[in-house]
């Protein structure tokens, strides 16, 4: 009953914003302007008839999944070395910083000039993911009990167990954390990415010229499109990681925050 009151509750604020939006777009009176819900949607209709559009998504996703994939791969290994060398922590420290303060679209100029447009939403996406997933794994290393290291090597365990056993269920909060957090950090960035270099089949390209041309409708139809493909690619992640590891699991806020 809880949940049919929340879906209907969820229509009827969807329906408000939409009519806001319809009133909104009859007041601008031109769909030039300000295009109409319906209107956006007859776009859309029209764009996802055509295999362009779904080369376009696909190509953009996989662009931007690449360079999640990447950081975190370079992230988890470097998190390990900041944890155990504090040496280390302290020489990574600034470029840390310097990642977090710069502003995106500063990132995304300067790459530009040594990377292929292609390239960037790529390289944008890994510079999104990394500190966030760096700084989680690291927070988690170092939090974890130790009481039950102690004992583990008061009583000899294995490191392989102690991996499993003890540093895993630590750090796995944390990583999951990371990545609930930097998957719309990545989609965000890697779609501004594409606009600023005009990537080759992209979303932002699309957006781009839209803008350009004074489009509106597709304009419109595109940012439709990012925004539903970002709750899609949200809940996908959310419902598999979901699986993943003990039930009822508490979550850690991100270091990247």
């Amino acid at each position: 009953m809880k949940t049919a009151k929340a879906i209907v509750k969820s229509l009827l604020i969807l329906a408000f914003w939409l009519a806001v939006w319809q009133i909104a777009a009859w007041a601008a009176g031109s769909v030039h302007l300000l295009p109409g819900p319906l209107d956006v949607l007859g776009r859309l209709g029209r764009l996802v008839q055509t295999g362009a559009f779904w080369q376009i998504c696909l190509t953009s996703l996989w662009r931007i999944l690449l360079g999640v994939l990447i950081a975190v791969a370079a992230a988890i290994p470097l998190a390990v070395l900041t944890a155990v060398f504090p040496l280390a922590d302290r020489l990574f420290a600034p470029l840390l910083t310097v990642i977090k303060s710069t502003p995106v679209a500063s990132f995304i100029i300067l790459a530009l000039v040594f990377l292929g447009r292609e390239t960037v939403p790529v390289f944008i996406a890994i510079l999104m993911v990394t500190p966030v997933v760096w700084g989680n794994v690291s927070a988690g290393i170092r939090n974890t009990d130790p009481a039950l290291l102690e004992m583990c090597r008061a009583y000899r365990v294995p490191k392989g167990r102690v991996l499993r056993r003890v540093y895993l269920p630590s750090v796995l909060p944390h990583f999951l954390s990371a990545i609930r957090t930097s998957l719309g950090l990545a989609w965000k960035a890697g779609i501004a990415a594409e606009v600023l270099t005009s990537a080759r089949n992209s979303i932002g390209k699309e957006i781009f010229e839209a803008k350009q041309y004074m489009e509106t409708l597709d304009l419109f139809a595109w940012t439709f499109v990012v925004i539903v493909m970002s709750l899609l690619i949200e809940k996908l992640v959310l419902s598999a990681l979901s699986h993943v590891g003990p039930a009822g699991r508490k979550e850690v806020p991100h270091e990247g925050a």
